[in-house]
Formats: structure tokens, sequence, C-alpha cells
């Protein structure tokens, strides 16, 4: 079991250095059109993907050390290493969509300036297509391994398409005469950035303070009754680290039963679990009823 989830944690690191590449070759080809053509959303958009890479290289540091085993001062392992390397991302997200925000505000203020070359619309449509299949890769292999911190990286990958499409659209309406739509998309773009990093934030820290989520809490308690010699659950906890599952149960059982038939019953409890819901640990505490 333990062998399956490093694994997969290996496979997420996949997934990381995939973002860091395709930020690194998409910042450097906005960046230089952006500068050859005169468009401004395009260098932009090429610095904002130059944070990205800050916030993929988080992600990838934080799977590696979710892998390290436990030791003297970390009793239950590094595993929530993952979920901090996904905060660190959200923070960057915000930093950027306020960003964006920001260059929006004071693009309007300067007022319109001469439209870009048509290259600087085409690079950035190329961009936002590219983003979006590195998105559908990481979205599809954070479902596979159950990965938070590879979700939060789609969600960003996502969300540097958006942002591609919208300087691509700015672009090619001030061909149009239409300046307008850069600022409008820009401000829709950054909106949607401050979204989604509020998004993976809040899921962040409600795993960092133990949340969880309740239905899961009552389909345990139901699989709980299911079994032989249980008669009651006096009490029922569960929380994240990073990925894996840890519960904690207290069980009742018929007082007359003698301690190995009450032990056989809890083992019969922790086995259940775990198959049922590939649950990390379960612990099964027995009182009389």
């Amino acid at each position: 079991m333990n062998e399956q989830r490093y694994s997969n944690l290996k496979q997420g690191e996949r997934g990381a250095m995939i973002s860091i590449a395709a930020y690194i070759l998409l910042s450097t080809l906005k960046l230089f059109v952006g500068y050859i053509s005169g468009s401004e959303a395009l260098k932009a958009d090429g610095l904002n993907n130059t944070t990205d890479i800050l916030a993929s290289i988080s992600v990838l540091i934080g799977l590696r050390l979710s892998q390290k085993p436990a030791d003297e001062d970390h009793l239950y392992g590094h595993w929530k290493s993952e979920m901090v390397a996904s905060m660190v991302a959200s923070f960057i997200m915000v930093i950027v969509g306020i960003e964006v925000l920001y260059s929006t505000i004071r693009m309007i203020s300067e007022g319109t300036k001469e439209a870009p070359d048509m290259i600087a619309a085409w690079t950035g449509l190329f961009s936002a297509f590219v983003m979006y299949a590195v998105y559908r890769y990481n979205r599809n292999l954070a479902r596979k391994i159950n990965s938070h911190s590879v979700m939060a990286a789609a969600k960003d990958n996502l969300s540097d398409s958006w942002v591609s499409i919208g300087a691509a659209v700015g672009i090619l309406g001030s061909q149009f005469g239409l300046p307008w739509l850069d600022p409008v998309t820009a401000v829709i773009v950054g909106l949607l950035i401050l979204k989604t990093g509020w998004d993976i934030f809040r899921d962040a820290s409600h795993q960092l303070t133990d949340g969880f989520d309740v239905d899961l809490i009552k389909k345990y308690k139901q699989t709980i009754f299911t079994i032989s010699g249980v008669k009651g659950i006096n009490d029922l906890k569960a929380r994240n680290y990073g990925n894996n599952i840890v519960v904690d149960c207290v069980i009742t059982v018929n007082p007359s039963l003698d301690i190995s038939t009450a032990h056989d019953i809890s083992t019969m409890v922790e086995q259940k679990l775990m198959e049922e819901f590939d649950i990390y640990d379960v612990h099964v505490h027995v009182e009389p009823d």
C-alpha cells in the first residue's frame, strides 16, 4: 500500500515538471514576441508565466518532501508537505491576479496605444492551447493519484490558458478598433485568477486545519455497523495527511466478550475501512457496550 502511495507521488512529480517545462518555454516565447510586436498584454502574460514557474517548483518540492519517511520530529511522516505546497501556489496565484488587475488599471489610466502586430494574438492563442493540454494532463493525473497539489497545479494551468485567451482577445480587439476589449478581458482574467487562487487556498487550509468531509464520516459509520459484533460507535474522527486519510474510532461491543474476540472485531473494522475506502491507517479502540 505504501509503495503505491509513493509511486503516486513520483507520478505527481512528472506532472509538476511538465508544467515547469511548459512555463519556461511559453514565458520565453511570449516575452520575445511581446517585445518585437509591441504587445503589452503579451509581455504581461509572459511575466505571469515566470511567476507560475515558481508555483510549479513549490509543488514539485512539496511532492518530494512528502516522500520523506517519518523521523524523530515528524512521527506521522511528511505527507502534509504537499498541502503546504498547494497553499504556496495559491499565494502566488493571488499575487499574480492582483498584479493583472493593477496593470489593467494602469493601462486604462495611460490611455490607448498603437495596436500590436497580429503575431502577438496568434502567440497568445497558441499558448492557450498548450496550457489547456497541460491542464487536461495534470487534471487527469491528479484524479488518478488523488493528489491535491497536482490538482492545484492543474487549476493554475487552466487559469493561465484563460489569461492567454484574454490577451489574444484584447490584441484582436485593438485590430478592429475595439481597444476597450483589452482592459475588460484583463479584468475578467484577473478576477478568474484570484478566484482560482482562493479556491486552492480554501481547500488546502481546510485540510491543514484537520477539516474533513462529513459525508465520508457518515459512510464510515454505515460500514462499521455492517460488521458483526459492533454494538455502537462512541466516537469517530478522520483527518488528512496529504492525500492519506487516518481514522480514529471508538466502538462498543458486548461486555461479556473475551479480549481476543473483541480484538478480532476491531481488526475487522480496521480492515473493512481500509479496503473499502482506501484509508491509509485506522485506529480502533474497543469499549464495553
